[in-house]
């Protein structure tokens, strides 16, 4: 059946239907991986965005369940140049088009996804309505579309424990992959998983020797009330990670801004320059805002990190507390594992 993309600014893209039948509004971003789809498909970032995949053959390893990120699929829609329906791999479950229907997902295929993707870097990241139906559409309508408290929606409903190790880590779910779990556990923690509103007086009771936040969808600067929380964490003078909005939200406590990219960082090829040592590390990445280098008051934090294609800040270490964070994904399932040390470096603070 025929299916349209129809951007906010007008140009429409046809192409065909597959998993979930229906209609979506969605922000429409791209991700440049040529791996790890299913890791992207359950990366709870993308919750209100549609995933554009800009390598033109997807799902050809089929679902594996053991490599899911997350109990839920994160994005609103996917959107790919070709599916496979006859994947290939020895613990492959499903194909792709029947795990997007079973989760009400819904698919576009056969669209010029190059096309739309230097649409996108162009203009920058629009909404778009994917729909049957396109005579229908109302551009105004696609581009008032928010997806409003995205974090809430996403991070767990009750705390959760992972791990039986010997070092206690509380950890602010605003939408964590599976994969930082797995590699605090296996460095010897007790992870304490925390829903997002949870305040510190809740999070105290656990008694933790560090804290972590994690990553997570959306507008960092909408999320007023966990940014009061997060200044009363900094305050407690413990050990504290963050990755990704993790990073933004702990920038916005110490007084910080941050801005919304241009068509933002999505994809497992992202190179970032760790300034101390002049070294550049490949990262995988999934964010669209990105903390403002002007605003970093060098008596408070000095950078650790900045992105090699656009000089956007990276990471951030704070010299008043025992507190450092980085914008890409250190645990990186699908990959790259280049900068999983930086999880040896947290355990290292709680010593």
């Amino acid at each position: 059946m025929n299916k349209y993309l129809i951007l906010e600014n007008g140009m429409t893209f046809k192409g065909e239907g597959f998993g979930a039948p229906g209609d979506v509004t969605a922000e429409i971003v791209f991700t440049t991986a040529m791996t790890g789809y299913l890791e992207t498909l359950t990366d709870k970032s993308y919750a209100g965005q549609a995933i554009v995949q800009t390598f033109p053959l997807i799902g050809n390893y089929g679902i594996i369940p053991e490599d899911v990120e997350s109990n839920m699929i994160g994005t609103s829609a996917y959107i790919v140049r070709e599916w496979c329906d006859h994947p290939s791999n020895f613990r492959c479950t499903r194909d792709l088009d029947t795990y997007l229907k079973s989760r009400g997902i819904v698919g576009l295929c056969k669209i010029d996804t190059r096309a739309l993707t230097r649409v996108l870097r162009e203009h920058g990241t629009m909404n778009g309505l994917i729909t049957e139906s396109p005579l229908n559409a109302d551009l105004e309508l696609i581009k008032a579309y928010k997806c409003n408290d995205p974090v809430s929606l996403v991070s767990t409903k009750k705390m959760y424990v992972e791990g039986n190790g010997k070092y206690k880590i509380a950890l602010l779910d605003f939408g964590m992959k599976e994969n930082i779990c797995r590699c605090l556990t296996k460095r010897d923690c007790t992870v304490y998983v925390f829903p997002s509103s949870t305040s510190v007086e809740e999070l105290l009771r656990v008694n933790p020797d560090g804290i972590f936040l994690s990553n997570g969808p959306g507008d960092p600067s909408d999320n007023v009330d966990i940014i009061e929380n997060v200044k009363k964490l900094i305050m407690l003078k413990k050990p504290m990670m963050g990755i990704c909005l993790g990073h933004q939200l702990l920038a916005l406590a110490h007084g910080f801004s941050t801005t919304k990219l241009k068509y933002g960082h999505r994809g497992a090829n992202q190179p970032v320059k760790h300034l101390e040592s002049g070294r550049t590390y490949i990262s995988s990445q999934n964010h669209g805002y990105a903390v403002v280098n002007e605003s970093i008051d060098v008596n408070v934090a000095k950078p650790l990190f900045i992105n090699v294609n656009d000089n956007t800040n990276e990471g951030l270490e704070y010299l008043n507390e025992p507190c450092f964070s980085v914008q890409f994904h250190p645990e990186a399932c699908a990959g790259p594992k280049d900068t999983s040390f930086l999880f040896d470096n947290f355990i290292s603070m709680l010593t």
